[in-house]
């Protein structure tokens, strides 16, 4: 597989604003939230199943549920409900689809298990523009 890719600031020729903007906005929620390792994959070109990846680790269970909650709930007032969500209860691995980006938040244990950025190492890396979710 090749390498992934450093796509310059802003968007690629295949990305949907929306969703680029949606995937900007969970990672700046992650963020605000402590989270750490925050990584927006953009999959245009290399899978259907959906824009963006959000990857991002919590430090134990409560952090990771805390933060997929904190990210829930900041997205639902913004008119952005979440469309199916896994695994946020147990807080190893919660999975947040919201249809054209879908938010990964790992207890750093299992994302080193899992390493979904080698996995798909195909798509492209798109720089976290963190200006602040409450600002």
């Amino acid at each position: 597989m090749a390498k992934s890719q450093q796509a310059p600031s802003g968007t690629t020729p295949q990305t949907n604003p929306a969703s680029a903007a949606l995937a900007q906005r969970a990672a700046a929620l992650c963020l605000d939230n402590k989270a750490t390792d925050v990584v927006i994959l953009h999959l245009g070109g290399v899978s259907d199943m959906t824009d963006f990846f959000v990857i991002a680790s919590g430090t134990s269970d409560t952090h990771v549920r805390s933060t997929a909650e904190h990210l829930m709930e900041g997205l639902r007032a913004e008119g952005q409900p979440v469309h199916h969500a896994e695994g946020v209860t147990q807080g190893r691995w919660a999975l947040l689809d919201y249809v054209d980006v879908v938010v990964h938040l790992f207890h750093p244990a299992l994302r080193n298990f899992y390493q979904l950025e080698r996995l798909w190492s195909d798509a492209t890396v798109v720089p976290v523009e963190h200006a602040g979710a409450l600002s």
